[in-house]
């Protein structure tokens, strides 16, 4: 029981054994059932630790200071112990920050004017687990791909929780598509219990994260999000790109909202598939934008050229300015 407090077990049942009443070894070991070399080696460590001394009254017997005493002395160690780690732990930290200042620059980022570009998906994701720990205040996430992988949100789950915990402020866009993922729901739900705020959208511009509105990371290719990244640290551009999460988060839905159109109407994922079909964009493009499959996208595409009765995407864009579904200028 006392193993937490540096206590072995034999040492305990010698220092029990003794505060019954001062014995010697030969009777501790006929008691604990002990070999006397291990009531000896007990000893010696309870010794050590100012636990049990030599009788006053008889010099051949051991004397064990009260349990009140014994335990202050025993947590005064274990608090004395933990001052060191802490100690060795910010001389670490401190050499770790150092060999960051020696290399950084010389992996494969590249850095200019503000611009740092990192190739390969090891190197982006070690890159982001730096930003991750050094953000203080605010993270703002664009998730595009649609559900999420088991792996992903499995390895997510105890980076965003130590984040949350750490009282900085998430804000998360996913796309509409994870409304039919049950397990991305559950993730997404699981975040926002513990203080993420969370919102969908039938399409994202690219993968976006800002970290504390100093530095911005985007997708070099928004359709392989895993062939590249950009790093921005030049304040006008992070702040464009925090102006345009603010302006998509303004337009996208809660995470708790139904999202049903009205009868007759498009949802906002059709209302989106729509615009994409009507600026000629194919079906594998279109389902990259909404995060579904290709065949989903070809699925949602003849439905609605279908529902507007429409021999070509061209047609359908036509059909869908007649009919209000989309405006009749360049958007």
């Amino acid at each position: 029981m006392l193993d937490l407090l540096g206590l072995d077990t034999a040492a305990e049942s010698v220092y029990r054994g003794i505060l019954d009443g001062p014995q010697d070894v030969a009777e501790l070991s006929a008691r604990l059932g002990l070999p006397e070399e291990e009531v000896c080696g007990a000893l010696d460590r309870l010794s050590e630790m100012a636990l049990v001394r030599p009788s006053t009254e008889d010099s051949g017997r051991m004397h064990a200071v009260s349990p009140q005493v014994g335990m202050e002395i025993l947590l005064a160690r274990q608090q004395a112990e933990l001052a060191h780690q802490q100690q060795r732990l910010e001389a670490g930290r401190a050499a770790a920050a150092q060999l960051i200042l020696e290399y950084d620059g010389r992996g494969e980022g590249s850095a200019h004017a503000g611009v740092r570009f990192f190739e390969g998906i090891d190197c982006i994701r070690d890159h982001l687990a730096v930003l991750r720990s050094q953000v203080a205040e605010e993270l703002l996430t664009f998730a595009p791909g649609g559900p999420q992988t088991l792996a992903n949100m499995n390895a997510s789950r105890p980076l965003n929780q130590q984040l949350l915990e750490r009282g900085v402020q998430m804000r998360t866009v996913y796309l509409d598509s994870i409304r039919s993922c049950p397990d991305t729901m559950e993730y997404a739900h699981w975040l926002s219990e513990r203080g993420c705020q969370v919102r969908t959208m039938p399409s994202l511009p690219n993968r976006l994260i800002i970290y504390d509105r100093r530095a911005a990371v985007i997708a070099a290719d928004a359709g392989n999000t895993a062939a590249g990244a950009v790093e921005l640290t030049s304040q006008g551009m992070v702040a464009t790109l925090h102006v345009l999460f603010e302006s998509v988060w303004e337009s996208a839905e809660p995470l708790e909202a139904c999202g049903r159109p009205a009868p007759g109407a498009l949802n906002r994922q059709q209302a989106e598939a729509l615009r994409l079909l009507a600026q000629g964009h194919t079906d594998e493009a279109i389902g990259t934008r909404l995060g579904v499959s290709p065949r989903t996208a070809r699925r949602i595409a003849s439905g609605l050229m279908d529902a507007l009765d429409a021999a070509s995407r061209f047609q359908a864009g036509v059909h869908a300015v007649q009919r209000g579904y989309l405006p009749a200028g360049p958007d």
